[in-house]
């Protein structure tokens, strides 16, 4: 069985108090139990990570390189939260291991300030999911099982 390997980023341990406008009133927890049901349903191991520190999402992108040149490794959906919008080094670390990798955003981050318009995620993501509130992970779970054919 390989293993689905969700990231968060940082912040995304405050959903449910954080701007529930935005980003809804489920907590991580909650969320966490929304994607070990979708990988259940789509015969994956569930991962699931958040880390407020971008050197930390870098060493785990590596090591689910390790886990993709064994075989292991279904994918990477990655909440990168703020660092979206800064990080060559997440960039950097997607690219260089390989990986596919699925960025996905809450919100809708095109309806939002100008500066969440560009990320540096999306040119080594295969697939950009945003919008769809946390329903959005059980989406990108899907779709990873998709790619999987």
């Amino acid at each position: 069985m390989k293993t689905a390997l969700i990231l968060n980023g940082p912040n995304l341990n405050l959903l449910g108090t954080r701007e529930p406008q935005v980003y809804g009133s489920q907590t991580l927890a909650d969320v966490q139990a929304l994607c070990e049901r979708a990988c259940q349903t789509h015969g994956f191991t569930l991962d699931f990570r958040q880390s407020n520190h971008e050197g930390t999402l870098v060493d785990w992108l590596h090591e689910a390189g390790q886990l993709h040149a064994k075989g292991q490794l279904a994918g990477v959906i990655l909440n990168a939260g703020a660092y979206t919008h800064t990080s060559v080094a997440l960039h950097d670390a997607i690219k260089g291991t390989g990986i596919t990798l699925i960025e996905l955003h809450i919100s809708n981050v095109h309806a939002r300030e100008a500066f969440r318009h560009h990320s540096y995620i999306s040119p080594a993501a295969k697939a950009v999911m945003a919008g769809f509130g946390v329903n959005g992970y059980a989406l990108a779970v899907a779709g990873l099982a998709g790619m999987q054919a």
